[in-house]
């Protein structure tokens, strides 16, 4: 079992900046691709960001390039997600995601979830 707990959320003012911290257990953590999803009231659980196990290869939503920026130190267990330049449409619970597959962008293929961490950006 991979135990997965985010932390950083809070609430920021539009065009400030977050970062999310998801600290995982296990010896094989590297072997994860990790992901961030995101969930506002009323909606499906949307594809934020990922990253393969190497930390070569990174994925992101359109509505998030270039302002967010996923990473992951394997030595901590940890992956982050930067969040600059955040808007009011923002505003979610974050999920962080484990998974072995080569997909990383559904979430139907995600093995394991943290807990959210909410996020709320004011106009």
């Amino acid at each position: 079992q991979v135990q997965l707990v985010e932390s950083g959320g809070g609430l920021v003012q539009a065009g400030g900046s977050l970062r999310l911290s998801c600290a995982a257990s296990g010896r094989t953590f590297s072997s994860y691709t990790m992901g961030w999803f995101r969930q506002a009231p009323g909606k499906e659980r949307e594809f934020v960001a990922a990253i393969s196990w190497s930390g070569v290869i990174t994925y992101y939503a359109d509505s998030v390039k270039g302002r967010f920026t996923i990473s992951r130190d394997n030595a901590k267990n940890t992956v982050f997600l930067q969040m600059n330049s955040l808007k009011p449409e923002d505003t979610a619970v974050y999920y962080c995601g484990a998974t072995l597959q080569i997909s990383a962008v559904s979430s139907r293929v995600y093995d394991y979830w943290g807990q959210g961490t909410q996020v709320t950006v004011s106009s």
